[in-house]
């Protein structure tokens, strides 16, 4: 099974000067999910490349053995570091799509045109 997982690539929360981006818990939890599963995953981003991780989710308050293991996972930071433009990819590649949560969707994959054609067309293909 492939697995596309598209991450933000916006890191301004709002008007407000502060910093945000993919919440990291909801890409490490169903990333070590799926790999488990047996999942071949693919990284995906508006830019391509590393996306913004919201600081946040990276409080201590916030970590978790998952978030642990993916920060020290090299296989995992470097699929991350090098995540492919969202533009390149097709759904007919992938089985299944997802989206990790954060405050950086709201801003670029919620209007993205190549998020919106992706989930259309994955949804079209059933």
């Amino acid at each position: 099974m492939n697995i596309l997982i598209v991450l933000t690539s916006h890191d301004t929360l709002g008007d407000t000067g502060r910093k945000t981006g993919f919440w990291l818990e909801e890409l490490a939890a169903p990333y070590y999910a799926f790999k488990q599963a047996g999942a071949q995953l693919t990284l995906a981003s508006p830019k391509g490349g590393q996306p913004p991780l919201d600081p946040k989710s990276n409080e201590a308050a916030f970590q978790t053995d998952d978030t642990r293991r993916f920060e020290n996972d090299a296989e995992a930071t470097l699929a991350l570091a090098n995540t492919v433009p969202l533009h390149s990819v097709s759904h007919q590649a992938f089985d299944a799509v997802f989206y990790p949560g954060g405050h950086g969707p709201l801003w670029d994959l919620a209007e993205s045109q190549d998020s919106i054609d992706l989930i259309e067309t994955t949804l079209a293909a059933g």
